[in-house]
């Protein structure tokens, strides 16, 4: 009874640590810069630094933790690695296009978590908003809101005018009161990271959001892929602190490299302590050599350079969703960063294709690309690159030649016989005979020579065509002589597109 006591003096409540999920162009990223309007002054959000993962609100005198996300393809890649990462989710639904297939997935992520979560049915401020539908739509997918007598909160939203954002916001930290949300001060600091990059100026830069434990400048942080001693520590902002608390994101400087976005961290007595723990590193996006061949597969080489580490591996799980039964898709390259002219040479020698999110290629790139016609994609999208990629491999899939049978006709007199070509007299047994269409000669069953018909005619006029029953005659041009009795099969060969 006098350890529970204890236990329990060590635990303190922390703020709730949200994620926000749902179909593309349905109002997440919306929904988020509208919390940070209302909730962040623009002095302050001057000072947000880009690329940081999480950020750090305040609503009536208690913080909320937002993960700031590419969508439910990074919090899958975060959550793959055993990682708790947030709290509580919000689905967002647009009023007037209701649930979608990506509104689907993200169902299914928020239930394999298994948190709660809040529906925001967004962009009510359009005319052809229809919220009930959406909610109808939503017990297709086993989600009962409280207003048709289920245990789901849903809440009426519109980004562009805030209205409904505070509410939601209220209903965020009402969920948390009865969540009893702790985190332990006493535990050594330990949390997921949630964002990663190399900056050019600074170095690594990582965004870690604590679980339990303060988190303080010089503390030995390890993961799984990296370990380092921490120089800088700031909060959400770019301002620095002396200590971070449970359920704050915060910017640390000082790993050796770059980590992977969800692995865990812990602080550790030194760097000897680290290393121990440190695994054999495991990339999201596994790299191989060039054009190593699978039976008959094609292969298409991809060199990916995106903002942020966290995009890298949301762009890894779309990809993986291609079909790669007839194309391998290889990643030569994953980097966060600017396009270089390192990759452009390294897609000369490895005939890849160049795919940046929200990068741009320096000017040395872009001139190097030019002389070497390497054509360079950028996508702000993430979905939009599976659809370039796709494409791509679409290409390299060759083309196949589709026989489509049309017709048969069957020789009933010979009229004339000279060199390569014959007019015959026959009757339409099936299908139909066009003119210019190829043709195997078939005897006794078996097929004993090919050739076309140059010239149709039926009751003495030249015709297009003459279907099953018509009697006709043909201008034959083909490598074997016509008899009676035989049969004249038709068809035609058209080139089909590759398909994955």
């Amino acid at each position: 009874m006098i350890k529970e006591v204890t236990e329990n003096q060590n635990l303190q409540s922390r703020p709730p640590i949200v994620v926000v999920l749902g179909h593309v162009d349905h109002g997440k990223s919306s929904i988020l810069e509208a919390i940070k309007d209302l909730k962040i002054t623009a002095k302050e959000s001057g000072g947000i630094t880009q690329h940081i993962g999480a950020y750090e609100i305040e609503h009536g005198g208690k913080k909320i933790t937002f993960l700031d996300t590419p969508g439910h393809e990074a919090f899958s890649a975060m959550r793959s690695r055993g990682s708790k990462v947030a709290d509580i989710a919000i689905l967002v639904v647009a009023a007037e296009e209701g649930v979608k297939p990506q509104t689907k997935e993200a169902i299914t992520h928020i239930k394999k978590a298994g948190i709660p979560f809040i529906v925001a049915i967004n962009k009510m401020d359009k005319p052809e908003a229809n919220p009930d539908k959406v909610k109808r739509e939503l017990t297709k997918e086993d989600i009962l809101v409280e207003s048709l007598g289920g245990q789901v909160p849903s809440i009426g939203v519109s980004a562009k005018t805030k209205k409904g954002i505070p509410e939601l916001l209220e209903l965020i930290l009402l969920i948390a009161d009865m969540e009893d949300l702790k985190g332990d001060l006493t535990k050594p600091a330990e949390g997921v990271v949630v964002e990663a990059y190399l900056d050019k100026h600074r170095g690594v830069t990582a965004t870690l959001l604590l679980r339990d434990g303060i988190l303080q400048t010089g503390d030995m942080v390890g993961t799984r892929s990296t370990f380092g001693k921490i120089k800088i520590l700031e909060d959400f902002q770019g301002k620095i602190i002396a200590k971070a608390l449970p359920a704050m994101p915060c910017i640390v400087l000082g790993l050796e490299e770059t980590p992977q976005v969800g692995e865990k961290f812990q602080v550790y007595p030194d760097a000897q302590s680290a290393q121990q723990y440190i695994a054999k590193k495991e990339r999201k996006i596994e790299t191989g050599e060039v054009l190593v061949m699978e039976d008959d597969k094609r292969v298409v080489n991809l060199i990916l350079k995106a903002d942020v580490q966290g995009s890298l591996e949301a762009i890894a799980e779309v990809l993986k969703e291609l079909p790669q039964e007839k194309v391998m898709l290889r990643v030569l390259k994953a980097e966060a960063g600017e396009i270089n002219e390192g990759d452009i040479k390294l897609a000369k020698s490895s005939q890849a294709k160049v795919v940046g999110f929200r990068v741009k290629a320096n000017s040395t790139a872009v001139q190097l690309a030019e002389r070497d016609n390497i054509k360079i994609m950028t996508f702000d999208i993430i979905y939009d690159i599976a659809q370039g990629v796709r494409f791509f491999m679409e290409r390299s899939v060759a083309s196949e030649r589709v026989r489509t049978e049309v017709g048969k006709l069957k020789a009933l007199v010979i009229f004339l016989s000279d060199k390569n070509r014959q007019i015959v007299g026959g009757k339409v047994v099936e299908g139909e005979v066009r003119r210019s269409t190829s043709l195997e000669l078939v005897r006794n069953e078996q097929v004993i020579g090919k050739g076309r018909i140059i010239n149709l005619q039926k009751n003495k006029r030249d015709v297009d065509k003459a279907i099953r029953g018509d009697e006709c005659g043909v201008l034959y041009e083909g490598d074997a002589k016509v008899e009676v009795g035989d049969i004249l099969r038709f068809y035609v060969e058209e080139s089909k597109k590759g398909e994955l």
